[in-house]
């Protein structure tokens, strides 16, 4: 693998070409069209699926939109974040360790329905 940045130029509608390097993470732009804006440039890394019993749930990746004008980070800004599809939003690590935290509260409220669902059945006591 390379150590050398990786340069690509992207065509937009209101810069013309424009010249950015990609963050060692970012796995190029497929989703980039020539009538994209500058503030509609894209790094993304590979997506991790989050999946159950074969299908996907939702995915989340690394992202940064380095020519964002807007720091908000559910439109994914300049500052790189995780967007996480179940959601809709990209996040920054202090709102990604609370999404992690309250799928653990989820997890353990789904275990209490589970469990509430073995005595209705007859299997629990």
């Amino acid at each position: 693998m390379s150590t050398e940045p990786r340069i690509v130029t992207l065509p937009t509608v209101d810069y013309g070409d424009v010249t950015v390097t990609c963050p060692a993470w970012c796995i190029g732009h497929p989703n980039h069209k020539a009538d994209d804006y500058r503030a509609d440039i894209l790094h993304q890394g590979p997506d991790v699926t989050l999946a159950f019993h074969g299908h996907d749930i939702g995915d989340a990746a690394l992202v940064q939109s380095p020519f964002s004008t807007a720091e908000i980070p559910e439109l994914c800004s300049s500052t790189p974040g995780v967007s996480i599809s179940l959601i809709g939003r990209t996040l920054d690590p202090v709102a990604l360790y609370d999404l992690a935290a309250t799928l653990d509260r989820h997890a353990d409220q789904l275990r209490d329905l589970a469990d509430q669902l073995l005595v209705i059945l007859g299997g629990g006591q």
